[in-house]
């Protein structure tokens, strides 16, 4: 996802004048082509995030269309008051592309590890947050903030689906997709987790829903994968932080008796570095944790 990062947007500031790249010295060199070709669009600040995100706000302002772009916990965590006040108080837009994703670069410890930047950010209004599991969904949803003025950000991973699970005509991705149909229950696979979820719930009477954008949540159709189940049972499975999106599941269904269960990744802190592969399976979130929570859920 992150190559194609680097690809798309380079693509983008020659075919977008009022577009700037803003960097923190991550993916910098890069985009060496891209600062030759468009040295006042594409600035690397260094490694001083809030600064980055001031600097987007201000172009925003002047009329530009700034993508800023950094490891999660630094573009999101590290910032979260500029972003706050430079980009949502100011009223401006602006495109923030993160990578490195929950535990994506386990060797880095814990300061490179960023499980709760979607329910941080979900915290701000006007925020439309996608959480891509394959590089082609990364792409549209970027070309699509590209040509818009709202606030957007992306969620790139090194974890990716073995397919795109949201076709172009699909509005981009936005909403939630049917990947299998089932009565006894419905499952929200996030993002890159979906093809994980596809194998930890073979065999069971389930709907298997894919959403590779969560905010806004799509209330509508999780309404009506739910509608022909008397006592309707909802289990997400985020690459986040458990529980992201369980309160946007209770706006949907506010009517209606249900149960949800939301898996993520734990909020217990893992001291061990590990392999990202380790984490996911500590978290419970590889195929065997999976099946053992969904099944134990739902009663089968």
């Amino acid at each position: 996802m992150r190559e194609r990062f680097v690809d798309v947007t380079t693509d983008l500031l020659t075919t977008h004048d009022r577009l700037a790249l803003l960097t923190a010295d991550l993916s910098a060199k890069l985009f060496d082509d891209a600062r030759t070709a468009h040295p006042s669009r594409v600035v690397n600040l260094g490694i001083r995030e809030q600064l980055l995100i001031g600097v987007a706000g201000g172009m925003a302002l002047a009329g530009m269309r700034p993508i800023a772009h950094s490891f999660a916990p630094f573009l999101i965590e590290r910032p979260f008051e500029q972003i706050k006040l430079d980009l949502n108080h100011q009223g401006v837009g602006a495109i923030l592309v993160s990578a490195g994703a929950s535990y994506d670069i386990a060797g880095g410890g814990r300061s490179h590890q960023a499980p709760g930047d979607v329910a941080l950010l979900s915290t701000l209004p006007g925020w439309t947050i996608h959480v891509p599991g394959h590089a082609d969904e990364a792409e549209a949803q970027l070309r699509e903030a590209a040509a818009g003025d709202g606030l957007v950000y992306i969620r790139l991973s090194n974890q990716a689906n073995r397919q795109a699970y949201v076709r172009k005509a699909d509005t981009l991705g936005h909403g939630l997709r049917v990947l299998r149909r089932g009565r006894a229950g419905t499952v929200i696979a996030v993002g890159p987790l979906a093809d994980t979820v596809l194998a930890a719930t073979e065999g069971l009477d389930v709907n298997v829903l894919y959403g590779a954008t969560v905010r806004p949540f799509d209330h509508t159709a999780l309404r009506a994968a739910v509608a022909d189940q008397p006592d309707p049972s909802v289990v997400i499975v985020e690459p986040c932080l458990a529980g992201t999106s369980v309160a946007e599941i209770g706006k949907a269904l506010q009517d209606l008796p249900h149960r949800v269960l939301g898996l993520g990744v734990g909020q217990e802190e893992l001291r061990h570095y590990g392999t990202p592969r380790q984490h996911a399976i500590a978290h419970g979130l590889g195929r065997a944790g999976l099946r053992l929570s969904i099944a134990s859920f739902l009663g089968k």
